[in-house]
C-alpha cells in the first residue's frame, strides 16, 4: 500500500542534514546525518607520484574507519570487514574515467600530482549506510579546495614547486558527474529506498546502484543473502535512476545555498 512503519512511501528518504566545512585541518569536509545514521568525511590533498599506468593523473585514495561507539558490533575488530567493503565499493563507484577530471589533480605528468586522501569515519550506523556515505563524500569533495601550484624550471633542468600563499587561489573539483549510491532493499514484493534498521532487517536482499545526476548508471551491486529476479532487477534500477536525480538535485541545491553564505553561515554540527 506505499505505505512504511515511519508513514513514508517506498520512494521516500529520511531527512537528510548535510553539513560541510567541518574539520579544520582537512582540504574538505562534510558531515552527513541521516535518521540515525551519522557520516564524518575529510579529504586531505597531499602531493605524490602520478600511477605509472596513468602519468598525467592524480588519484583518489579511500579509508574507512567504523568507529566502536556506531554499533555493537564494531567492537573488536567487527568494523573491520564492513570498512574494507565500503572501501571497495567507494573504488568500484569512482572508477568510471568521468567521476571525477583526475587531470586537473596532475601538476607534473610522471613527477608530481595531487592525492585526495578520502577519510570516511563512521559514528552512528541507523541504516542505510551506503547512501549516506556516498551523500557525504560528495559534499566533502565539493567543498574540497587543493592549492594552486606552479612548477618552476632554472637553467640546470630542476625543477622547484612553489605553492600559492593565498588561499582563495585555489582549484576546486567539478563534482556534477559524481555519482551517489542508492540502495533499493527487498521487501516481500515490493523494494524500499533507504531502509532502517528494521527493515534491513527484513529484506533478504538489496540492490546497490550508483546513479549521476544525469540519472546514468555506474555500478550495481547486490548485497544479501537472497535472491532477486530479473524483473524485480530491472524494477529497482529504474527507481534507483529516478530517486537518484532527485537525490543529487536536492543535494546540489543545499550545498549551493551553505556555499552562497559564505563567513557568515551559522556552523551547526561539531562547531556550533
Amino acid at each position: 500500500e506505499d505505505l512504511r512503519v515511519d508513514g513514508r512511501g517506498c520512494e521516500d528518504y529520511r531527512c537528510v542534514e548535510v553539513e560541510t566545512d567541518v574539520v579544520s585541518n582537512t582540504s574538505g569536509s562534510a558531515r552527513v546525518k541521516l535518521g540515525h545514521t551519522d557520516i564524518l568525511v575529510g579529504v586531505k590533498a597531499e602531493m605524490g607520484t602520478p600511477k605509472l599506468e596513468k602519468p598525467d593523473e592524480g588519484y583518489l585514495e579511500f579509508f574507512v574507519d567504523c568507529s566502536a561507539n556506531a554499533t555493537p558490533e564494531f567492537e573488536g575488530r567487527g568494523g573491520e570487514e564492513l570498512g574494507t567493503e565500503i572501501a571497495n565499493t567507494l573504488y568500484r563507484v569512482f572508477s568510471s574515467e568521468s567521476s571525477v577530471d583526475l587531470k586537473s589533480l596532475c601538476i607534473n605528468p610522471r613527477e608530481h600530482c595531487w592525492v585526495l586522501y578520502v577519510d570516511v569515519l563512521l559514528l552512528e550506523c541507523g541504516g542505510n549506510l551506503f547512501d549516506a556515505i556516498s551523500i557525504a563524500v560528495k559534499a566533502a569533495l565539493f567543498n574540497t579546495r587543493i592549492p594552486k601550484v606552479r612548477v618552476l624550471e632554472d637553467e640546470e633542468g630542476s625543477k622547484e614547486i612553489e605553492l600559492s600563499d593565498d588561499p582563495y587561489d585555489c582549484i576546486r573539483l567539478n563534482v556534477d558527474d559524481v555519482p551517489c549510491i542508492v540502495t533499493l532493499s527487498k521487501i516481500g514484493y515490493r523494494h524500499v529506498v533507504d531502509a532502517t534498521l528494521q527493515e534491513e532487517a527484513c529484506s533478504l536482499a538489496s540492490l546497490l546502484i550508483s546513479v549521476t545526476s544525469k540519472g546514468a548508471l555506474t555500478s550495481m551491486k547486490k548485497v544479501g543473502k537472497g535472491s532477486l529476479d530479473p524483473e524485480s532487477i530491472f524494477e529497482m534500477m529504474e527507481t534507483g535512476k529516478r530517486v537518484g536525480k532527485s537525490l543529487h538535485i536536492a543535494l546540489q541545491k543545499t550545498l549551493d545555498e551553505e556555499e552562497s553564505l559564505g563567513t557568515s553561515r551559522q556552523k551547526v554540527g561539531f562547531l556550533g
